[in-house]
């Protein structure tokens, strides 16, 4: 990294992805060390991981200290035409996101029906949790993740990895390993919405605008989980409907990738 670079959205740039690993080691050894002196503290999962990524956070706010532009950067996320696109943006990837996995364990229980040794790769039980347990999941959801998934999958990764290998094969090998870190049935989604989160960085280079889409999906998607509608769309009344809406989902959400890479293409030619 070059401390020498005063603007925000240059420095962040600079991180090189040694420097990450090594910070990443760091907070996982002194996290773990907190977990064995203070075990009562770790009952729960959510608590290493917020304590963790905060330690994470911490390594972000040493290195892009003393830089301006960031104030900027929120001016021109509330712009009309970007928060168009950020709604734009969330809106197909929330549906399709949503309504591809609910119709998926649909028709895994629909085929479990004619097959009885069938073995269901999903669960729609519903869960009880107690609030506090729920409250440390949804600060893990909706704050922590959107800040630093964006940071390290987008603001560090992805652009360490374009400079070396291309921006197009960049966006495609930092949004798969987003995906793989999410649960079985949201891979391919989360592999799309890195995709978009790469594109709307690299059109705007202002991560705080990935950040946003981010945020505003964990929110709807944690608000989703409170309610048993994904139950109900995996019922057979309701597949119907839900595959023309996941259909048209899928193609505008196919659509925006493949009109946005076009032209950046255009651009790096």
């Amino acid at each position: 990294m070059d401390k020498r670079i005063r603007d925000f959205n240059v420095r962040l740039r600079t991180i090189r992805l040694r420097e990450l690993a090594i910070a990443i080691i760091a907070c996982f050894a002194i996290t773990t060390i907190l977990s064995m002196i203070f075990p009562f503290l770790f009952e729960n999962d959510d608590v290493y991981f917020i304590i963790l990524l905060s330690f994470v956070f911490l390594f972000f706010v040493f290195e892009l200290r003393n830089t301006t532009g960031l104030s900027k950067n929120f001016e021109k996320l509330l712009m009309p035409n970007t928060m168009r696109e950020v709604l734009y943006v969330f809106a197909i990837n929330i549906i399709f996101a949503f309504l591809f996995t609910c119709l998926v364990s649909g028709l895994d229980l629909l085929y479990g029906f004619y097959d009885p040794t069938w073995i269901s790769g999903f669960d729609i039980d519903s869960v009880d949790i107690s609030a506090g347990a729920f409250i440390l999941s949804a600060i893990a959801s909706i704050i922590y993740a959107p800040v630093m998934e964006e940071l390290v999958f987008r603001g560090v990764l992805f652009n360490r990895l374009k400079i070396r290998i291309g921006i197009i094969p960049a966006m495609l090998l930092s949004s798969f390993l987003f995906g793989i870190g999410h649960d079985f049935g949201g891979i391919t989604s989360a592999f799309l919405f890195g995709i978009c989160m790469c594109i709307l960085y690299l059109k705007t280079d202002n991560i705080l605008i990935p950040m946003s889409v981010h945020f505003i999906n964990n929110v709807v998607a944690t608000l989703l989980e409170l309610t048993s509608i994904d139950v109900i769309i995996g019922q057979i009344p309701w597949i119907i409907p839900a595959t023309a809406i996941t259909i048209i989902a899928t193609v505008l959400l196919i659509k925006y990738i493949v009109d946005e890479t076009g032209k950046i293409k255009n651009k790096t030619q």
